[in-house]
């Protein structure tokens, strides 16, 4: 058997007695570790019960707060599902508008009207990553693009149901003829000054809107009578259409709106010389709105039949 000195029995009692480490630590009191709001679940609450309500100022600042915000910001706007931006013309806009391009994954609705600095280059990556998900695109106004940012949305968009191109007079006939291929459930649609587009593709393309609820022409030069036949034909649908400025238009093609389209709510028709009360005057018995006032004493009890060839609605 082995013998111990004095010492180590000594050295051994006196460490039996002595409280261990751990039992000094425990007897502490604990120390809460530091919690953050980025330490609350991102997917499931801080995203869709939060960043919700903030406005893209809101997370372009949080965006610069720390390497974590930065992250969290990017994290929002990958789920977001509405981008506006109409008439936003601020300095440094480009550099803001390409983290969104980066970012934004899940766009659903894009309002870019009349937004100056937006050209291909800029839109074209962020609908390269939207593409799939894309069901209103408003790019009014919009006269530094190029038909080559309208090919994306035509060929690839399949759920888009609201075009908006008003003023955009880059817009030519052949963008029209892609968009008859390729877009067929459209609601609304405007093109309204856009003067390089031909009357026939535009017969051509409303053969195929049966859908169309809101349509603007306003002066579009290729609207004429034989338009507003075929889109009375097919835009059974139809409620609300704009046909101010649209000089080539006459009695004939308004009436052909009021025999086939029962829906329309809303006609706006000034400055269409051509338009009289005799096609107008029917229309007042079931319209909301028209947007030409009905003359004192203007005469409303005409029989259509005398002055509309029947061959002339068919086409």
């Amino acid at each position: 058997m082995c013998t111990l000195h004095p010492e180590e029995e000594a050295h051994l009692a006196a460490m039996a007695l002595s409280p261990s480490p751990r039992t000094l630590d425990s007897s502490r009191p604990s120390t809460p570790t530091p919690c953050s709001l980025f330490d609350v679940c991102w997917d499931d609450v801080l995203i869709p019960q939060v960043a919700v309500y903030l406005t893209l100022k809101d997370l372009f600042n949080l965006r610069c707060c720390s390497r974590t915000a930065k992250k969290f910001a990017e994290a929002a706007m990958e789920k977001r599902q509405e981008l506006h931006l109409s008439g936003n013309n601020s300095s440094n806009i480009e550099d803001g508008f390409r983290v969104l391009a980066r970012c934004c994954r899940r766009l659903e609705v894009l309002h870019l009207a009349c937004c100056r600095w937006l050209t291909d280059d800029l839109l074209l990556p962020l609908l390269a990553n939207n593409k799939q998900r894309l069901v209103a695109v408003n790019l009014n106004e919009c006269i530094n693009i190029t038909a080559l940012s309208l090919q994306p949305i035509i060929v690839e968009c399949k759920e888009l149901r609201v075009l908006k191109l008003s003023k955009c007079q880059w817009l030519t006939t052949g963008a029209v003829d892609a968009l008859t291929l390729h877009q067929s459930k459209l609601v609304e649609f405007d093109i309204s000054y856009c003067g390089a587009i031909g009357e026939r593709c535009l017969i051509i393309f409303f053969r195929r809107l049966n859908n169309l609820t809101v349509l603007s022409l306003a002066n579009t030069p290729s609207v004429t009578d034989q338009v507003l036949i075929q889109i009375g034909n097919y835009c059974r649908e139809l409620e609300h259409i704009n046909l101010i400025g649209c000089a080539a238009i006459s009695d004939y093609g308004v009436h052909a709106l009021t025999v086939h389209c029962p829906r329309i709510r809303t006609l706006l028709i000034r400055r269409c010389p051509r338009v009289t009360e005799r096609s107008l005057a029917p229309l007042r018995q079931r319209c909301l709105f028209i947007d030409r006032p009905l003359l004192e004493g203007a005469h409303n009890a005409y029989s259509l039949n005398d002055f509309y060839p029947s061959s002339f609605l068919v086409y």
